[in-house]
């Protein structure tokens, strides 16, 4: 019989910092969602966890803004809420066309690549929106092509592209829309069903305040009917909403389900209290409070010297890109400066912006006054 190897030294327990996050995320988690967590585990089958469900999905619908049926949450991080709208809507030898003003674009083209689809790719400078002019261009020119891809809130850049525009010139085309939603749901408006979105999917560390690790979608009646029409099978078992949805159920409150895979339960919990949150509060308090706070943060970093990368029209109030002030050259010494000695982080940039900008969010729970006014503060001292 083989022995384990002895342990010299029991692991401690972790004990992480308390940290004040507001960076692109995740961000700081309301304190009853935390509380949601520790709520007793049941089977995820279980008819109390399925009811739960259907409250969920009834909240995801509210936080979107549809009566989609399909409307779910991925139990998996927004990068799987992505790969599951694309795995599902895209074949081998569909023209995709994929808008790409930042990072997040860039992996919209990767997820049609690994389907097996041909990306057609529309470039934007990193910080500008994605302009309807050349989207119209591009689908003119590519009279095949099935989707339009595009990111609503580009993490890397904060800046919003105009959804509504893009969702109509597809539908005038005849194609169907994916839209990236990650850093902009509960935080400027979404409206599903209102500007003709398809294929939607969020993430639940941002603006929704809860944990990280799960992902908010929706599809459109339109969406579900290609699904249907496919040819072959969902290359991934896992996101194979097929599959998903008899777990889920056909959105009809107290249908019978069947096993999938075993739910993340007790995070599931804190999703449906983040969303119960926000209804709570309102969508338009939501997105005012975000503005408000946005607004108070602009004035007190351009009065330390710091420009906005986004033109004020096109810009993100819960992600807040800034070039930092003149002369200060060693951005990623200040940044562990301020986790060090604030307990404070922002982010970095990414791309071709690594090391000329900072990402400061203000998202979900994050935006208050007085997380504002502690940054402000911060950010005052380790510069001077």
């Amino acid at each position: 019989m083989i022995s384990p190897k002895p342990v010299t030294t029991p692991a401690p327990a972790f004990a992480p910092p308390q940290r004040k996050l507001m960076g692109p995320g995740p961000s700081d988690i309301y304190p009853e969602v935390l509380a949601a967590l520790s709520r007793p585990t049941v089977g995820h089958l279980d008819p109390e966890f399925v009811r739960m469900m259907d409250e969920l999905r009834v909240l995801t619908q509210y936080a979107f803004q549809t009566d989609n049926r399909l409307t779910m949450v991925v139990s998996a991080p927004g990068s799987a809420g992505m790969e599951t709208c694309f795995v599902n809507l895209v074949e081998a030898g569909d023209q995709v066309i994929v808008c790409r003003n930042g990072v997040f674009g860039g992996r919209m083209v990767e997820n049609v690549e690994r389907c097996g689809g041909i990306p057609i790719v529309v470039d934007f400078p990193w910080g500008s929106p994605v302009d309807p002019n050349k989207v119209e261009d591009a689908l003119k020119s590519h009279p095949e092509a099935r989707i339009l891809a595009f990111v609503h809130a580009e993490t890397s850049t904060g800046a919003r592209s105009d959804a509504q525009t893009l969702c109509a010139l597809a539908q005038q085309y005849n194609c169907l829309t994916i839209v990236d939603a990650v850093t902009s749901l509960a935080g400027v408006p979404v409206l599903v069903d209102e500007w003709g979105i398809d294929a939607i999917y969020s993430g639940s560390q941002k603006c929704l305040s809860c944990v990280p690790g799960l992902s908010p979608v929706s599809l459109s009646e339109r969406a579900v009917a290609r699904i249907q029409q496919r040819k072959n099978k969902v290359q991934s078992w896992f996101l194979d909403l097929s599959l998903v949805m008899q777990y889920w159920g056909d959105g009809l409150v107290g249908s019978k389900r069947s096993y999938h895979h075993t739910a993340p339960v007790n995070t599931l919990y804190a999703m449906h209290e983040a969303l119960r949150i926000l209804q709570t509060e309102g969508l338009e308090n939501s997105w005012n409070r975000h503005q408000r706070c946005h607004e108070r943060l602009r004035d007190g970093l351009e009065a330390l010297g710091f420009r906005y990368l986004v033109d004020i029209e096109y810009r993100l109030p819960q992600l807040n890109a800034v070039f930092l002030p003149a002369g200060v050259t060693d951005e990623a010494n200040l940044r562990r400066r301020l986790l060090d000695e604030f307990n404070l982080e922002v982010g970095s940039g990414l791309g071709d912006l690594s090391g000329k900008i900072w990402r400061i969010g203000l998202m979900g729970y994050s935006a208050r006054p007085e997380n504002v006014d502690f940054c402000l503060d911060a950010i005052g001292s380790v510069l001077s």
